[in-house]
C-alpha cells in the first residue's frame, strides 16, 4: 500500500509489484488516515526487518524479508486489531470490523 506520489506509478515500480507477485493498492487521496497506516508500516518494516538485526549483504537482508513478511501476518500480533494477527482478523471478519 503506498500513497499516490509519482514514485509509484512509474513502470519500473509496476514491473517490480508483478516480479514478487503482489498487488500494489494505493491509499484514497486526501485520507491521512489511511496513509498513517502506511506510514506505521514502513516504520515497522524498518526497525524490524530491515534494521532489526545485523545483515553482512544487502541480498541477505532481501532473502530474509519473505519470511519476515509471514511473521507479521501470522505470528505477530497488532494492536491496532485487538491484539489479534491480521491473518486472525481476515479469517475472522464475520461482520466486517476489519477492513
Amino acid at each position: 500500500m503506498t500513497d499516490n506520489a509519482w514514485a509509484y506509478t512509474g513502470s519500473t515500480f509496476e514491473r517490480t509489484v508483478e516480479s514478487i507477485d503482489a498487488t500494489h493498492k494505493r491509499t484514497r487521496p486526501h485520507r491521512p488516515q489511511t496513509n498513517g497506516k502506511a506510514e506505521r508500516f514502513i516504520k515497522t518494516l524498518l526497525a524490524e526487518w530491515a534494521y532489526g538485526r545485523l545483515y553482512r549483504t544487502n541480498p541477505e537482508r532481501l532473502d530474509a524479508l519473505p519470511d519476515w513478511v509471514t511473521y507479521y501476518n501470522t505470528a505477530r500480533t497488532h494492536t491496532a486489531l485487538g491484539g489479534i494477527t491480521p491473518m486472525e482478523a481476515l479469517l475472522n471478519n464475520l461482520h466486517g470490523n476489519h477492513n
